[in-house]
């Protein structure tokens, strides 16, 4: 999983391929850019061809040399036994949104099985039936994106609205935001009990902000109807939030952003040097976080998102930040726990599209097999697959 690996991406997705079918496979990590060794099985090795996927073959000696080389305690690698594919759901509406998902788009190009759930499966007690989440670009707050300004009147603002309102009504709920709060709430608990939750985007303070704003209204009469409460922003509940506190509101309905947060308007450099770069962990004592930052290079081209990345100050002190903008004093990449589970958040939209408009064209996957900004999407859908260890402190 080096620079001489043909196609990364496809990569992962014959790994998940041979743990459906029961087997378990060795992750090196740091070990040539985080590679995977298996059983040597001629079914396994038309799959790699089929998928256009580089390995080689060593013998048993060799295998065992390689763990023993890994073993020594002064080498910054470590091996990690896969055991068994997670099931994954992927939070997403019906039909063509005028936005592709990332998750979604690399999933089905690595050839990676999941299933697509929304408000009503959430809000009827589906999640425990899977081990893995990503939210689709979302809105939690009920807000509809706060693409109100600019597109209240396309039509398919209009038909987002309308049929937000009908799953609401439909649901028992007399608002979205009240809907999207019962949702947000279902997902932390599913995390609380052991889930794995991923999200990109706006998923991720949208989330946080749904989940502060549970005792009070932030929203405006365009949204649902009536004015947000005037005292809103002091009664903020971060004690009920994933990664950020202190954070203050955007409640101007006409300004395209959540809060404070993101750090999209700080992104006034040229696309060419707008980088961030992943944290070097020890992959013996930190192995979690070595897991989710496996790649084959430690500087990733940055890309924009309706949340692009996160500003440190707004950052819970038990987050762990996997990845940064130096430049801009950003965090891209947040990790942490909560209750039985693990939630991540990656800012940004495309990792291979630096500023996705509303009505771009979806990416072509098969020009950028290499990527690592979608590696570490990846990495995220193999973690819960891990035998579990504990990351110690």
């Amino acid at each position: 999983m080096d620079d001489s690996q043909t196609n990364h991406l496809k990569a992962y997705g014959v790994a998940f391929w041979m743990l459906e079918r029961d087997v378990v496979i060795d992750w090196l990590l740091n070990y040539r850019g985080g590679a995977f060794m298996c059983p040597h099985l001629k079914t396994i090795e038309e799959e790699l061809i089929i998928r256009g996927v580089r390995y080689e073959i060593i013998s048993d000696g060799q295998g065992a040399n390689i763990k023993n080389q890994i073993s020594n305690p002064e080498v910054n690698q470590e091996v990690v036994q896969l055991e068994k594919a997670p099931k994954i759901a992927v939070y997403t509406p019906k039909g063509t949104m005028p936005w592709d998902d990332a998750v979604t788009m690399v999933l089905e190009y690595a050839e990676i099985p999941y299933d697509k759930i929304y408000d009503s499966a959430i809000v009827m007690g589906v999640l425990p039936k899977y081990d893995w989440l990503h939210l689709h670009h979302e809105d939690f707050t009920g807000q509809y994106g706060k693409f109100y300004a600019r597109y209240n009147n396309a039509p398919w603002y209009r038909q987002q609205v309308a049929d937000a309102e009908a799953d609401a009504k439909m649901l028992g709920y007399k608002k979205v935001s009240e809907l999207k709060l019962a949702v947000a709430t279902n997902i932390k608990n599913f995390v609380v009990g052991g889930g794995f939750l991923f999200t990109m985007c706006s998923g991720t303070d949208s989330f946080d902000i749904a989940l502060a704003a549970h005792k009070t209204d932030i929203c405006e009469s365009m949204f649902d109807g009536d004015p947000s409460n005037p005292n809103c922003q002091h009664e903020l509940d971060f004690g009920n939030t994933f990664a950020f506190q202190d954070f203050q509101l955007e409640r101007n309905p006409m300004v395209y952003e959540y809060s404070s947060i993101d750090g999209t308007d700080l992104h006034r450099i040229p696309e060419n040097l707008d980088k961030f770069s992943l944290f070097d962990f020890s992959a013996k004592w930190d192995v979690v976080p070595t897991m989710l930052t496996q790649c084959h290079t430690d500087v990733i081209d940055g890309f924009m998102g309706q949340t692009t990345d996160f500003r440190k100050e707004f950052i819970k002190p038990n987050v762990l930040i996997l990845g940064e903008n130096k430049s801009l004093g950003t965090a891209k990449y947040l990790h942490g726990e909560m209750g039985q589970g693990t939630w991540t958040f990656y800012g940004g939209h495309d990792p291979e599209d630096y500023q996705h408009m509303v009505g771009d064209p979806p990416t072509d996957l098969s020009l950028h097999p290499n990527s690592p900004g979608y590696r570490l999407i990846l990495n995220n859908i193999l973690f819960p697959a891990a035998k579990k260890k504990k990351r110690k402190t």
